[in-house]
């Protein structure tokens, strides 16, 4: 197994524009794990792309389907990306 490390120029803070970053219900995003944040976030979601149903607390309800199941997960904005 490869340890995952971020590229020299990611390294640092987090970006705080990312980490408050406001999603819309219906907006398609991209589900980018930040390693920066110590809690595991499960490797099966990574590069995935899904739509985003509702904001839950500070986070945001993903909806993406897994096969032919369709799956909500709650994720924080900081692990999403938008896509145009």
């Amino acid at each position: 197994m490869k340890k995952e490390r971020k590229r020299v120029r990611e390294r640092g803070k987090i970006k705080l524009s990312r980490y408050f970053q406001e999603l819309k219900p219906g907006d398609k995003i991209a589900i980018v794990r930040e390693l920066a944040l110590q809690p595991a976030f499960p490797r099966r979601l990574q590069g995935r792309t899904a739509i985003v149903e509702k904001k839950q607390g500070s986070a945001y309800v993903v909806k993406l389907k897994d096969g032919s199941k369709e799956k909500r997960f709650i994720i924080h904005p900081v692990h999403l990306k938008k896509l145009k």
